[in-house]
């Protein structure tokens, strides 16, 4: 298992209960540490996600999932050494890991997640994972009713503003990156009552109660050089962390939003290099923390179910 948040963690403990030794290999680097809270996750809501992930790694423990802190800087197939093919089963690979151990596997899970790139607007990142958000499902209820800005960065941002004025009737859509509204696009804003700016915004300052957004003077409908928000909304490029997919000979593919890039699966997370699955937000950009759990128990099963026909040849 490559990666122990939420996805990789469920996989480990649906594997381990049937009785397969699994080994996680995880650097503790969170996607959502920043956000002080998950919401949407049955059980536990508004949890920490630094506490969710301890307590599924304490239960992945508690069934003998043993776990080793540290990254995989190299991934690669055994069967590819004829030194030693005789003894490696199929799909064997062996894993490099910073700790100075390595790991010899019959399956691997990628569960790596993606980074978030965000715009290159001075003072933007400062206020990511708190006034600067990106999914109205994860925090869109703890803004209702504010001054939200969305930034626009690609064609989905009006489909995202559109999302956040169910949430505020006060919502302003700065075009910024995102290509000029179709006529489809500019009825929306117009039905749904978002404020339209086409302008650049060249900078993000927080202040004690909100935040400044710069703007260039020129290109404002209004000739305003600084608008204020209560939060900000943008859609960062979610690039996955795939790195050793790569290596493993696997190719990353292009969201067909312009989202980001993920690792393209089959059924269940299987994906087309032999032995290899993925799940979570390597698969799939918009998984919140439930659905990247749901994948990880799901690949878990079907890689079980996979050493068993193995046997069976």
């Amino acid at each position: 298992m490559i990666g122990g948040g939420a996805g990789g963690l469920a996989a480990s403990i649906a594997l381990a209960r049937s009785l397969r030794s699994v080994v996680v290999i995880d650097a503790g680097q969170l996607r959502n540490s920043p956000s002080p809270h998950a919401h949407n996750v049955l059980g536990h809501e508004g949890i920490r996600p630094q506490d969710l992930v301890a307590k599924g790694r304490a239960e992945a423990a508690e069934y003998g999932v043993a776990f080793i802190d540290a990254t995989v800087q190299q991934a690669r197939t055994i069967d590819s050494d004829p030194n030693l093919a005789e003894e490696a089963p199929r799909h064997r690979f062996e894993l490099t890991t910073s700790a100075g151990v390595d790991v010899r596997a019959r399956r691997i899970i990628i569960a790596t997640g993606l980074s978030d790139e965000l715009p290159d607007i001075p003072g933007l990142a400062e206020g990511w994972g708190d006034t600067v958000l990106h999914c109205p499902y994860c925090h869109g209820y703890e803004v209702r009713g504010q001054r939200i800005g969305v930034i626009g960065t690609t064609a989905m941002s009006y489909h995202q503003a559109m999302l956040f004025s169910q949430l505020s009737d006060h919502v302003s859509f700065i075009r910024h990156a995102a290509p000029a509204p179709d006529s489809e696009q500019a009825a929306m804003l117009e039905t749904l009552g978002i404020e339209y700016i086409d302008s650049t915004v060249t900078e993000v300052a927080r202040t004690d109660s909100d935040t400044v957004v710069s703007l260039t003077a020129d290109e404002s409908a209004d000739g305003a050089s600084a608008r204020t928000f209560d939060a900000l909304a943008v859609g960062a490029y979610a690039r996955a962390n795939a790195e050793l997919f790569s290596q493993l000979g696997g190719d990353v593919v292009a969201h067909p939003s312009g989202m980001g890039t993920y690792i393209p699966t089959q059924m269940a997370g299987q994906t087309d290099v032999p032995g290899v699955w993925a799940v979570g937000n390597s698969a799939d950009v918009s998984a919140m923390v439930v659905a990247s759990t749901a994948s990880g128990v799901l690949a878990g099963a079907h890689i079980n179910a996979d050493l068993i026909m193995e046997r069976l040849g």
